[in-house]
C-alpha cells in the first residue's frame, strides 16, 4: 500500500519533498554547526597543567628536541582550542604517548610541523614533567567541544598508550618503552604516577568530557586504577614496623625504595609522599588498607615537622654551569615564627633529615649541597602540612573520629 501510494506521486511533488528534505538537512547542520561553536567558544584551556613543560622547552635548549623554540614566536591564546588540539596531536607519537618539554601553545612555522610529523616514529614517550596523561585530558575537552572525531581517536590511543606502560604489579615507568637506566623504576616523582591516577578516576567517576570511551575500554581502565591503587599501598615504607611515607621511585621488580637522579637517593620523601596521600584522601570510599595508609602518613608527617626554620632565597653572583644558570642562593635561618617546614628526603631507618650532591654523596645539611644544586632543587617542603590541615576534616567525613571516641 505504502510503496504503491508513492509510486502514484507526481514528478513535481516529490521534487518538492526533495528539496524540503535538502533544506530541512541544511538547517539542522547549521544549527549543529552554531551549537559546537558556542560550545567551542566557551571553553578555554587551562595551560597550567602543561606549565613544567613549556618552561623546560623555553629555558632549556636541549638538541634532543626535534624542535626548539624560535624568537618572538606568537602563542595562540586559550580560547583557540582547535590550533591548540592540533598541535597536540601533532607533537603525539605513534604509539599514542608523547615526548616532554614542549609548549603546546607555541604558533609552530610550517618547518617545524614538518619536522614534528617525520618524526612520529622516535618513541621517547614519557610521563615526567606532566606529559601524556594531560594532553590525554585535554583532548577528551577538545572533543567534548568540538565532536571532532581526531580529538576522540587521538584521546583512545592515549588512553591504549597508557595501559600498556603499566607494570603487572601496577605501577608505571617513567619513559615507555622502557629505557636502561632509572627512568624503568616505578615513578611518583614530580608527579607522574599521581598524574595517571587522576585521570583514569575521573575516567571512573564519569566525567562527562569521557562520555565517549566504551565500556570495554572502561573495564580496563577500572583494572588498571585498581592495579594503581595496590601498588602505591605495597610501596609504603615500614620502617621497624612502622609505616611511614614514600620514596620519589621504586625498583620496578621487587618494589624497593630506589635512587632516581644522582642526587635523589632511596629516603622517604615528603614532598611526593603528600600528594599521594592527598589522592588517596580524595577517594569517596576508601578501603580499610586505604584509610591506615592515610593514618599512618599523617601521623609520620606530623612526627617529621621541623620548627624554628625557614629557608631564604638571598642574591648572589652570578654563576654558569653545564646545568643551569643561578644568580640567587637559598640559606636556612632560625625563626622562631616560621611555621612547621619539611625537608623532601628523610634518610631510611634513621629518619635524619639528608640532602645529596651530583655526586650521589649525602650529606646533612643544606649548606653542604653545591651551590648549583642547593639553588635549584626544592629541597624543603610544606606540601605535608596541606594532608595535616584536610586530615581532620577527612576522619569526621568517614565517622572515625566518633568511632574512635566511642572506643
Amino acid at each position: 500500500m505504502f510503496a504503491y501510494a508513492v509510486n502514484r506521486r507526481s514528478p513535481l511533488r516529490l521534487q518538492r519533498m526533495v528539496v524540503q528534505s535538502a533544506m530541512i538537512a541544511l538547517l539542522m547542520l547549521q544549527v549543529s554547526r552554531e551549537q559546537a561553536f558556542s560550545q567551542t567558544s566557551s571553553f578555554t584551556i587551562n595551560t597550567e597543567p602543561f606549565s613544567d613543560n613549556a618552561n623546560h622547552w623555553y629555558g632549556i635548549f636541549d638538541k634532543a628536541n626535534v624542535v626548539n623554540p624560535r624568537p618572538d614566536r606568537p602563542k595562540y591564546k586559550t580560547t583557540d582550542i582547535v590550533e591548540v588540539g592540533d598541535n597536540v596531536l601533532l607533537y603525539q607519537k605513534d604509539n599514542g604517548g608523547w615526548p616532554k618539554n614542549y609548549d603546546i601553545m607555541a604558533v609552530l612555522t610550517p618547518e617545524q610541523k614538518d619536522s614534528l610529523a617525520k618524526a612520529k616514529s622516535t618513541l621517547n614517550t614519557t610521563f615526567d614533567n606532566g606529559t601524556t596523561y594531560t594532553h590525554v585530558a585535554l583532548l577528551a575537552q577538545i572533543y567534548a567541544a568540538t565532536k571532532q572525531d581526531k580529538y576522540k581517536e587521538s584521546a583512545l590511543k592515549g588512553l591504549d598508550f597508557i595501559l600498556q606502560a603499566q607494570y603487572k604489579n601496577g605501577g608505571w615507568p617513567q619513559y615507555f618503552p622502557l629505557e636502561s637506566n632509572y627512568s624503568r623504576h616505578i615513578t611518583f616523582n614530580d608527579g607522574a604516577y599521581i598524574g595517571i591516577m587522576r585521570l583514569l578516576k575521573d575516567i571512573g567517576d564519569n566525567q562527562p568530557q569521557f562520555a565517549f570511551i566504551n565500556e570495554a575500554t572502561r573495564k580496563k581502565i577500572s583494572g588498571a586504577y585498581e592495579k594503581g591503587l595496590d601498588c602505591i599501598l605495597k610501596t609504603q615504607i615500614n620502617d621497624s614496623g612502622k609505616p611511614t611515607a614514600w620514596c620519589q621511585q621504586y625498583d620496578e621488580t621487587s618494589l624497593q625504595p630506589a635512587w632516581a637522579r644522582a642526587f635523589e637517593p632511596p629516603s622517604i620523601c615528603n614532598q611526593e609522599s603528600s600528594d599521594l596521600v592527598l589522592f588517596l584522601m580524595s577517594i569517596d570510599h576508601p578501603s580499610k588498607e586505604i584509610i591506615h595508609a592515610v593514618e599512618q602518613a599523617a601521623a609520620w608527617f606530623e612526627a617529621s615537622k621541623i620548627y624554628n626554620t625557614r629557608v631564604k632565597t638571598i642574591p648572589a653572583p652570578y654563576l654558569k654551569t653545564d646545568f643551569r644558570i643561578s644568580t640567587t642562593d637559598r640559606v636556612v635561618v632560625t625563626d622562631s615564627t616560621a611555621p612547621p617546614i619539611w625537608t623532601r628526603y628523610y634518610e631510611l631507618k634513621t629518619h635524619r633529615p639528608l640532602f645529596c650532591n651530583r655526586d650521589s654523596k649525602v650529606v646533612y645539611s643544606l649548606a653542604e649541597v653545591a651551590r648549583e644544586r642547593r639553588d635549584g632543587y626544592s629541597w624543603y617542603t610544606y606540601n605535608p602540612q596541606k594532608v595535616l590541615t584536610q586530615f581532620p576534616r577527612w576522619q569526621k567525613k568517614l565517622g572515625l573520629v566518633a568511632i574512635r571516641t566511642e572506643e
